[in-house]
């Protein structure tokens, strides 16, 4: 019987899950064991996983989980060097050469398990199958217009919070903007990222510019970027990603004063805006790079959560038909995900 464990997020402002009591129950309803552990900040509440029929069990338990049982969660475990010998369906963050990812990788390696990693879960055209994209770039073009009205107020941003919903979120944004109107410049976007950072510039009224690859194929410079207030990276970092944004730009002459590095890569070597070095979080959602004039950058990288339970009931409906193919695991979907991980498992 195949047996989906869905563990409790541990990061901070972490509210997610990529299954809902409705897909819990598709999945027994095929014959699955589904135990879900319980979680005080979970966005959706444990009582429907119940009422479905899940196994409820104490949260952070997985590690004593039966071996055979397919931990799944959303961001990534505990730092440390623990052994991994469970199969685990997660954003890993370890094939693009993120430094901490060799790190775990090397659990992986000493525990004898697998990871299936979320980012890589694509169908036979390469495509993902499921993806918080558009959310991530709802929320993070909401987050940099924060930013720039909190400039224009004459302070860097503060700590934020969850909103119960996409409406309430640019409700609250509106009260600040007034009539002012910053010019946009986003980048991949035609993809679900920029799709969704597009969408919330065109809802706050604010003047966007899409590019996509056609507009950015020549590698740069890419100088109209610094013509805009507000600049969106959707594009994520792999081999050949152009740099948008120089470490020298920030001390050229510029109208830009935010960049929301939506899909936020710093710690990868392929890093299109390398003028900081660390993701930003919650309580410090932007870091200033410059000061005269102000250049400040948004890299959170656990965007969706800001809207909880829309980006989950939406990720988890993508996901399901995936993980109703799990008692298939060297076939299809999940084959050519374990194959990802061995092929990246090389030289560890």
């Amino acid at each position: 019987m195949t047996h989906i464990w869905v563990r409790a997020e541990g990061r901070p402002n972490e509210e997610r899950v990529g299954l809902t009591p409705q897909g819990a129950a598709a999945l027994l309803a095929k014959g699955f064991r589904v135990s879900v552990e319980q979680s005080p900040v979970r966005a959706i509440p444990i009582d429907g996983y119940a009422a479905a029929g899940c196994e409820i069990v104490p949260a952070f338990s997985w590690p004593q989980a039966p071996r055979d049982a397919i931990i799944f969660g959303l961001k990534e475990l505990p730092d440390d060097d623990t052994p991994l010998p469970h199969s685990h369906i997660m954003f890993g963050h370890a094939f693009k050469g993120q430094h901490a990812g060799r790190r775990l990788l090397a659990r992986f390696k000493a525990g004898g398990g697998v990871l299936y990693d979320l980012e890589y879960l694509v169908d036979e055209t390469e495509r993902r199958v499921a993806a918080f994209g558009y959310w991530a770039g709802f929320a993070g073009a909401a987050l940099s217009l924060m930013s720039w009205i909190a400039q224009k107020q004459g302070h860097i941003l503060g700590p934020v919070a969850t909103y119960p919903s996409a409406e309430a979120m640019k409700a609250d944004i509106a009260k600040g903007l007034g009539d002012d109107r910053p010019t946009a410049l986003v980048i991949g976007a035609l993809g679900r990222v920029g799709t969704g950072a597009g969408d919330f510039c065109d809802a706050m009224g604010l003047p966007v510019t899409r590019w996509d690859i056609e507009e950015t194929a020549h590698g740069g410079p890419f100088p109209q970027i610094l013509a805009h207030d507000i600049f969106l990276n959707c594009i994520f970092a792999r081999p050949g990603t152009p740099v948008f944004v120089r470490p020298d730009s920030v001390s050229n002459p510029r109208q830009l004063t935010v960049i929301g590095d939506i899909a936020c890569d710093p710690d990868s070597d392929y890093n299109p805006v390398p003028v900081y070095s660390a993701a930003t979080d919650w309580q410090a959602p932007v870091v200033r790079v410059h000061r005269d004039p102000p250049l400040d950058v948004m890299a959170i990288d656990n965007l969706p959560s800001l809207l909880p339970v829309e980006s989950s009931e939406d990720y988890a409906g993508q996901l399901l038909p995936a993980l109703l193919t799990l008692d298939r695991l060297e076939a299809g979907i999940w084959g050519r995900a374990r194959a990802t991980f061995t092929e990246h498992m090389k030289g560890i």
